[in-house]
Formats: C-alpha cells, structure tokens, sequence
C-alpha cells in the first residue's frame, strides 16, 4: 500500500511521504480485544484485570458505546502497556452465543470485570466515556489494601464499614498474596486493612497470620470474628470473606439501585432519619434471627428516607412518619402497618407471607380479609390500587439498555 501511494508522488516529495506513513500509528492492534471461544479462558486467566463489553451489532446503544470503547481500550494500554496487567475485551454476543450465555447477558451493551480470573458480581453500570472508563480502570488496579502502622490506627477506622484486618509478619508470606488477590475481588464489599511485623506483633504470635472480621459496629449488633479456615486455600478464604462482607441486609443507595433492581427480588425496605442509627441496628438483628430463611425470596434494604423522599410520597407518607418499613414488589408498594410492631416476633414474617399468598393485595383493594369471601368496598363498588412500583423505576433503561425478554422484574 505504501509503494502504491509512493509511484503517484513526485520523487522529491517520495521521502517525505515515507516518514510520513511511517510515522502514523498502526490501527492493527488499536482498540478493544475481540474475545471469541478460542482466547476468552487465556486472557481471563493471564491479565490482573479484563474489562468486558459484552455486545449485539443491531443494538443501537451498542454502537454508540463501540467507538467510544475502542478509544479507552488505547488510552488504557498506553496507560498501563506491561504484558498481564489489564485488557478491554469485546464480545459479539450474537457470534459467541456460548460466552453469552456463560455470562448471562440478558441486556446490550453490558459491561463486566473480571480480576484474577474471577468474574465480579458488579457490572460497570457509570458513565460511558473513554476518560470514565480509564479512571474506573486506574481505580480498579489501585492497592485493595490499607496498611496500618500500629494497633491504634485501627481506632480510627469507619464504624460504618465492614472491615477485614490481616495480622502478618512480612509482605513476601504466601498467606498474604492470598490474601491480597481476595481482597482485589471484594474490595467494593468490604474494606481491607493490614500490619507487618511490630504492627501485628501484639495480635498474633510470630509465623502466624490472621484474619479478623469486623463489623460495621455503629449499624450492627454483630461481633468481631477470627477466621479459623486455611490460609493458603483461595476459594476458602475468600467464601468466608464474602459471607461476612456482603450482609443480609445492605443499604440501597442511587448509586447501587439498579444493580439490586435487576437482582429481581422484592424489597423489604426500612426507611429511616439520616442519623437513626438504632432503628437500623434493630431492624438488621431482627432480620437476623427470624427471615433469614427468606433471602432467596426477598432483598432486605436500609433506605435513607430523607434521599428517598419520592416513594415515601407515593406511599402517603414524609420524613416526618419515619422511621417505617415497606415491601417494593416491583409492582406495588405496601405500607407495614406498624413500626413497632418489628419488635413482635412474627410479625415480620407474616407481612412477608401476606404478600406471596396476595393477601396484602386483596386487603388493599376490599379491607381487612377476614374470610375467603372477597367483596368490593362498598362505598365505591370497586377496589382502589396499591401504589405503584416506585423503585422498578431505577432499574436497567430502556433509553440506555436494550432489554432483552425478562421475567424477573
């Protein structure tokens, strides 16, 4: 191609046509990996980090969001160029139905991590632009871990947050870059902190690491916990840290909404002041002990009800009715008649019961059902409607998403 352009040009310009071409960026490896059955399982296994675009040719929001890939993925290698480190992968989910599937993509385009060779639960779901993607990518690679000087920097640490603390003798033990490439997956779960040496000493005895788990103490009546598995087992270490970092009962925010939305299961939401820190306490260790037998059927919420002030509206209520506790069924909102009434064993249990048998539904429309024989209230002739799903309204959007057939929500 270049001597073809060369014979059009005089021979007085032909050398500077040369440098010129010579000169200009080669587009064969520029942009995002295309990842096909043939080289997903490598690079998964050979790159810290794999960002994936998972996408369909006729999707519309697939091929806005394409260009713009292509130009973080050479923004990202410039950035990061060694050999292992990180990979922006594409993935023609028409073409690769197999690796679709594997994923389960059930929406264009979706963006997934995957670290170390594990797929983490969270999707990318922030801004997509080429300068977004290459902080989330610096953001991803950024240390997991905090390292702490002495016992008494861990009296500062956030009440608030789920903490994992590693007691080790040096950086170079095999225990801890175990424990490091588990605290790489979970970091968005939990925080992560670490002592060497005279820092740990006071913990542990010499040529023994530990891990401790502590709980976000100012939410929570749970105590500290010491794990007690093997140290050099991955897969062990890291089920046991993600059962104490992903709590049954997690805070929805704007910022994770959609991603708890898509999961697919009702809410059961307690709305609370900004500084009621009791009311979440209580409503966690009651869940605790008597639904834990209902978190394949239901996501137990803390919501801010000063942030979520539009569903406290739909249901008739403000902040000034708070604390109060609601089911999203993702199709109606229902009002738990009594806060106090959490603290009657049961209680709980039974609105949860009353709303898979329809109970809450029929009971909104005719009243108090204390027999089988249903009649429409008497004043109207007919039932009136619960309130709307108003957190199905964060979910995945039509205008950013092309959804693809879904029963969940």
């Amino acid at each position: 191609m270049i001597e073809a352009r060369i014979r059009k040009l005089g021979p007085c310009v032909a050398l500077v046509a040369v440098l010129q071409l010579l000169q200009q960026p080669s587009t064969v490896d520029a942009g995002a990996v295309a990842m096909t059955s043939d080289n997903i399982d490598m690079t998964l296994a050979s790159n810290e980090l794999v960002f994936l675009n998972f996408y369909a040719e006729w999707c519309r929001f697939s091929n806005i969001l394409a260009p713009i890939f292509s130009e973080a993925a050479d923004k990202i290698k410039a950035e990061f160029p060694e050999a292992g480190k990180v990979v922006l992968g594409k993935v023609d989910c028409d073409k690769e139905t197999a690796i679709a599937s594997r994923f389960h993509i059930n929406k264009y385009p979706t963006l997934k991590i995957v670290r170390n060779g594990q797929l983490s639960k969270r999707e990318y779901r922030g801004q997509r632009s080429a300068d977004a993607f290459l902080e989330f990518v610096k953001k991803q690679l950024e240390d997991p871990i905090q390292e702490f000087k002495s016992l008494k920097d861990l009296e500062n640490l956030d009440s608030k947050k789920r903490l994992i603390l590693g007691y080790f003798d040096r950086r170079d033990q095999p225990e801890y870059d175990i424990f490091r490439k588990v605290a790489t997956n979970l970091k968005e779960d939990c925080q992560f902190h670490v002592g060497f040496g005279d820092a740990a000493q006071a913990m542990h005895p010499p040529g023994t690491p530990i891990i401790v788990f502590r709980p976000d103490v100012a939410l929570s009546h749970e105590n500290d916990e010491t794990y007690t598995g093997s140290l050099q087992n991955f897969d062990e270490l890291k089920i046991w840290i993600q059962e104490k970092c992903v709590p049954l009962v997690r805070e929805i925010t704007f910022e994770n909404a959609e991603e708890l939305t898509e999961e697919g299961l009702p809410f059961l939401i307690l709305f609370h002041r900004p500084d009621d820190l009791n009311s979440i306490k209580d409503y966690k260790s009651i869940i605790e002990r008597q639904l834990l037998n209902e978190k394949q059927n239901v996501n137990f919420l803390t919501a801010d009800g000063k942030r979520f002030a539009h569903p406290l509206h739909h249901l008739g209520k403000s902040e000034d009715d708070l604390p109060l506790i609601a089911i999203d069924s993702f199709k109606h909102m229902y009002l738990f008649p009594h806060f106090s009434d959490m603290y009657t064993p049961g209680k709980l249990n039974q609105f949860l019961q009353d709303l898979y048998s329809g109970k809450l539904h029929r009971e909104f429309h005719y009243g108090p059902d204390p027999t089988n024989d249903v009649q429409p209230d008497s004043h109207t002739g007919k039932g009136t409607s619960p309130p709307e799903s108003k957190f199905k309204e964060l979910g995945p959007s039509k205008h950013r998403y092309t959804l693809l057939e879904k029963d969940e929500l």
